[in-house]
């Protein structure tokens, strides 16, 4: 998972030691039967128990003290919109609620599981797990030393084409208004990272150069690692893109794993957005007020990770995979030390395959061959 068993654990501590009296209470959800939970929410009752406890502590804290809605109705409100984009006729009659008041309630909730992205998505950082992300990678994929697979993350968004120049730099290289985020994530299809929230028009590479984790990993701070990037990034010592122009064998084989590894980013996105509907449609937005989108996208990410731990499938059997974006074509210089690192990966893990694959009944000829 994301996030270690120690993390795990002690937000386990922290729910037992201060949920007072609300935990393991009853709760509003406690009404529905299982599938009816699934419908509502995409959720099953054990993921809906441990978010509603975690919630519980921080919303205390915001939640209007003259609210006439309980805690768990307005969580219950939050996780509805989140799955379906619209807060369903079921629950707003339930909470007594109508829709533009369910959207309040649907910010100010997003908000507080947004701000629980620091315990529930993390990014590998001591040697063991960053050498467990890797070696996992490297069994599924082949490919040695990969933390994540990143990728420029779609979301679409209404902005008014009457305000020309705020709209157009929300249309993206497919041509429909959106904004972006950059979304790191491991070969099982966990978030290790989301940061940025910016118009549609932002290049992949501009995401990276000027987020957290680009600067962090360029920067040395995360060690020898790869990331796998597609061809909307640069080659360079820490993002690994595949060979434009494959010359030989070995440099085919390795872009058939890098393509197998980097649409595990894009199988994530499409069960993401199957669960979470609103990710579809994230609605009306001004460039100068990306943060409740933001919120959205992180709460929709913690809630994704926290769902994969209670093993809970997407609603539908067969995810929509979300398609990828064409990357500007960028006409930099490589940097040759990079490109002489893929090289060396291409010849010591993909290269020597052939080889490797040789007839038994050929390797013993040749072998007899040179005795002789």
């Amino acid at each position: 998972m994301s996030f270690a068993l120690p993390v795990w654990l002690a937000v386990q501590e922290e729910l037992l030691g201060n949920g007072g009296s609300d935990y393991g209470a009853p709760s509003c959800f406690d009404e529905y039967d299982d599938e009816a939970l699934f419908d509502l929410f995409h959720l099953n009752r054990a993921c809906i128990t441990f978010i509603l406890d975690a919630a519980r502590i921080r919303m205390k804290t915001v939640a209007p003290k003259n609210s006439v809605l309980s805690v768990d109705a307005m969580v219950m409100v939050a996780l509805n919109y989140l799955a379906h984009g619209v807060s369903s006729p079921s629950v707003m009659q339930k909470v007594g609620q109508c829709q533009s008041e369910c959207l309040g309630i649907m910010s100010t909730v997003s908000g507080v599981i947004a701000g629980m992205s620091d315990q529930f998505i993390s990014f590998p950082l001591t040697y063991e797990a960053k050498n467990k992300v890797a070696s996992k990678t490297q069994k599924f994929c082949g490919i040695p030393n990969v933390l994540g697979v990143l990728g420029a993350t779609h979301f679409k968004i209404r902005a008014s084409p009457y305000e020309e120049e705020t709209f157009r730099g929300f249309v993206n290289t497919l041509g429909y208004t959106s904004v972006v985020s950059q979304i790191i994530c491991d070969s099982d299809g966990n978030i290790l990272s989301v940061e940025k929230c910016c118009i549609g028009s932002t290049f992949d590479q501009e995401l990276w150069e000027s987020s957290f984790k680009g600067r962090e990993m360029e920067e040395e701070i995360h060690g020898p690692y790869w990331v796998i990037g597609g061809k909307g990034y640069i080659l360079s010592k820490h993002v690994l893109t595949p060979v434009s122009e494959p010359a030989n064998d070995g440099e085919t084989r390795f872009n058939e794993a890098h393509t197998k590894i980097h649409d595990v980013m894009w199988k994530t996105l499409g069960s993401m957005k199957s669960r979470f509907k609103c990710l579809n449609q994230l609605g009306f937005t001004q460039g100068n007020s990306l943060d409740k989108k933001s919120n959205i996208i992180k709460a929709c990410s913690v809630l994704h990770n926290i769902a994969k731990k209670f093993s809970v499938p997407p609603p539908t059997c067969t995810s929509t995979v979300e398609p990828q974006h064409p990357g500007k074509q960028h006409s930099v210089e490589i940097n040759p030390e990079a490109l002489k690192v893929r090289q060396e990966v291409i010849k010591t893990h993909f290269l020597q395959v052939s080889k490797r694959k040789t007839p038994p009944s050929e390797e013993i000829t040749e072998e007899k061959t040179e005795q002789v």
